[in-house]
């Protein structure tokens, strides 16, 4: 984990890991058969520590919102962990269950169906993951040459994109007070909050 945190998950490799404990790679095949299922422990490690959304007074709402960001802050500090839990065929472990069955259970008093709940959860963690993803891709270096060369290109060509250039210029991509992760999910979840609200006028009619 300490060597995906540092270099990223490609330079992680059963000689490399062997090489930073000071044995051989064969050594380490006596605890795992291979790569695949050294990241699957390490998933499993990162996310061992279960939210606790119990202490969380208020609703649903405050409880899915603890959640994003307790989930957001464990990409922070792992990057590596996108890319390890991207597409994923294999069964989860108990520390990815963990965490499903907290983000389920904050859904379990809205009286939305068990379908609609993971739906939900499935819109919360593809928030944060494009976040945690932009926030891994993020380079002030980069990100000025960009604004450089996008602003000539539309300097050039404004008329064939116009929305983009209107957007730019009214300030679109200069840094903001605003929380994308809050923007995000005030966005969400007050859209759960009118199905929730259909679902509860539908029952009392």
């Amino acid at each position: 984990m300490a060597l995906a945190d540092a270099e990223g998950l490609d330079a992680v490799s059963m000689t490399r890991v062997g090489t930073e404990l000071g044995v051989s790679a064969m050594a380490l095949y006596r605890y795992v058969p291979g790569k695949a299922e050294l990241v699957e422990l390490m998933v499993d490690v990162v996310l061992a520590e279960r939210p606790d959304l119990t202490t969380v007074e208020q609703a649903w709402r405050a409880g899915l919102a603890e959640w994003a960001r307790r989930s957001l802050a464990v990409y922070q500090a792992h990057p590596w962990l996108l890319a390890a839990t991207a597409m994923r065929r294999q069964a989860m472990g108990p520390g990815q269950l963990g965490w499903l069955d907290a983000a389920l259970g904050a859904l379990e008093t809205t009286g939305l169906t068990a379908a609609e709940r993971h739906q939900v959860s499935l819109l919360i963690v593809g928030l944060v993951r494009n976040l945690a993803q932009q926030l891994a891709d993020f380079d002030e270096e980069h990100d000025r040459e960009w604004g450089r060369l996008t602003g000539e290109l539309l300097d050039r060509h404004a008329d064939r994109f116009p929305a983009l250039t209107a957007a730019i210029t009214q300030g679109a991509f200069e840094p903001t007070a605003l929380d994308p992760l809050d923007f995000g999910l005030t966005r969400i979840l007050d859209g759960v909050q009118v199905l929730i609200d259909r679902r509860a006028q539908g029952s009392s009619s």
